[in-house]
């Protein structure tokens, strides 16, 4: 067994988590508000008034602030990959690369293009060509999104790739596999829509401290229609995409499935959890209980998993130590398989070495026999492949919950925006605001479930976190740990202020120091 610094890997990790959870602040909110901006200016084109074009403005001033911000702590973010992640990125560099540089060359550069226009354009080219570079800004930052998350969507799920025992990589073979493959689809567009509703709270947010207020209460109030309309087809769509992607789950990642829903003992038409409380002492196989109370919907769950509600759903201790009765095979087996693939693989290397071209051919015969199993070769314990179900379970019902509360908010901001009586519902408006830091919590709760469900994992099934890091000293990490959190943190408090100050103006003020 190689020997491998939990420590380092562990400070890894952490330092990993800290920036991706920092820059995933920012990142929903540009995806959802740069639409919402070409919404706001696409009814100013079409109508010519001039209170739309001073809305378009304010919303399009708070967006840059947010982009401006979210691009330092993604630069940060992919560098660590070389970094932290020397291993893991040597591996499989080839894949990883490719939708990463795609994303550099194409979308941030579309973006980047006509995000001046955007800013500066306004008395310098024509409304339709402002509109049309607004249009495209939204688009180039979703297709950031998209090229982002199809790299993550093959962590999740490795595809169109074949490993080159030569130089121990992972190579694409198939560039349209990796791109449309079906976790990375159910990634993008949940990812995304789950923005469409961040930015949809945030206007709704502003727009009632606004009303409190009694301030800019015609903007205010239209600003609010066109977010609640939005914000409630995008819930709508974000609950069919999550669908889908748990749905994916069980297909590709049915330990992430059976730890978010607490699932020890496979089920035939196995219950759904809505709400429940963790017995955080259960382990696998033993005989305590999953929960110590849970409130659970028949049958729902194999249908979500597997459109059939009579279906077997597996559960955690049928995928560490199998169940013949049901043909799924056990991490335990996986390790016994993934063992050899490693020990032929050393041999492989050892008879290139010695230029014993049989031996070679003899070890890669063997090799291939068992090379889908390869990463579980570096398993200590079948147990290690479980992630922590507290975590999982946790992070998923609360954003399923926080998920089905924002359709039922939009509907009501919405209702009394048409009756004309939203400013008299002092009631109503502190839950507006409430909702958009509710929403960031919904985010990163998805964020969590989608990383800490991979785990033990960098490549699932394929390769460990534990053997992905860089052989650095523990020390290295944790010293600059601390130093990207206080950077991140001062970044964070920079972009509040910023904010803070631009609402304070107000979309009447900035018309006026536009003016001016």
């Amino acid at each position: 067994m190689i020997d491998v610094d939990l420590s380092l890997v562990n400070w890894s990790r952490a330092q990993f988590a800290l920036t991706a959870m920092y820059h995933w602040i920012f990142v929903p909110l540009t995806l959802g508000l740069s639409v919402l901006c070409a919404m706001f200016e696409s009814i100013y084109v079409r109508t010519g008034e001039e209170k739309w074009k001073v809305l378009t403005r304010f919303w399009m001033t708070l967006f840059g602030i947010n982009f401006a911000i979210g691009v330092a702590t993604g630069i940060i973010l992919e560098f660590e990959f070389g970094t932290n992640w020397s291993n893991y990125s040597w591996m499989v560099g080839d894949i990883f690369g490719a939708p990463l540089a795609v994303e550099g060359i194409f979308a941030f550069f579309l973006e980047a293009t006509f995000f001046a226009v955007m800013f500066f354009g306004w008395e310098r080219v024509s409304k339709k060509f402002h509109l049309f570079s607004t249009w495209m800004v939204a688009f180039g930052s979703n297709l950031s999104a998209l090229w982002i998350l199809v790299a993550n969507a093959w962590m999740q799920y490795p595809t169109g790739m074949a490993f080159n025992p030569e130089t121990a990589r992972f190579e694409m073979e198939n560039f349209w596999a990796v791109l449309f493959s079906p976790v990375a689809m159910s990634k993008f567009t949940h990812a995304t829509s789950s923005g469409f509703v961040l930015a949809s709270l945030f206007v709704v947010a502003i727009s009632s401290w606004y009303l409190l207020k009694n301030r800019h209460i015609e903007l205010a109030k239209k600003s609010i229609m066109v977010a609640s309309v939005f914000g409630l087809l995008a819930s709508a769509y974000v609950g069919f995409t999550g669908d889908e992607a748990a749905f994916e789950d069980a297909q590709k990642q049915p330990m992430k499935l059976a730890a978010f829903e607490g699932l020890y003992k496979g089920q035939q038409s196995a219950d759904l959890v809505v709400l429940g409380m963790i017995n955080t002492e259960k382990e696998p196989d033993d005989d305590q209980s999953p929960f110590h109370y849970a409130i659970k919907i028949p049958g729902l769950l194999s249908l979500l998993a597997n459109r059939d509600p009579d279906s077997f759903v597996p559960g955690i201790d049928d995928l560490v130590y199998g169940n013949s009765t049901q043909k799924v095979m056990g991490v335990a087996e996986k390790m016994k398989l993934g063992q050899q693939a490693v020990a032929n693989l050393a041999s492989f290397k050892q008879a290139r070495q010695e230029k014993d071209d049989a031996a070679a051919s003899a070890a890669l015969t063997q090799f291939s026999t068992n090379k889908e199993f390869l990463g579980y070769g570096y398993l200590s314990k079948p147990e290690e492949a479980v992630p922590s179900v507290s975590i999982a379970f946790y992070s998923f019902h609360i954003m399923v919950i926080l998920g089905t509360f924002f359709p039922a908010l939009f509907l009501a901001f919405l209702y009394f925006t048409i009756k004309g009586t939203i400013a008299k519902q002092r009631w109503l408006l502190p839950f507006g605001l409430l909702s958009f830091f509710l929403g960031h919590v919904a985010q990163q709760t998805g964020w969590i479930l989608a990383e800490v469900g991979r785990q033990p994992w960098a490549i699932q099934g394929l390769l460990p976190v534990k053997m992905a890091t860089t052989n650095l000293g523990a020390g290295n990490v944790q010293a600059t740990f601390f130093m990207f959190l206080a950077v991140f943190t001062l970044l964070l408090l920079a972009e509040i202020k910023i904010m803070v100050k631009q609402i304070a103006i107000g979309p009447e003020g900035l018309q006026n120091d536009l003016k001016s």
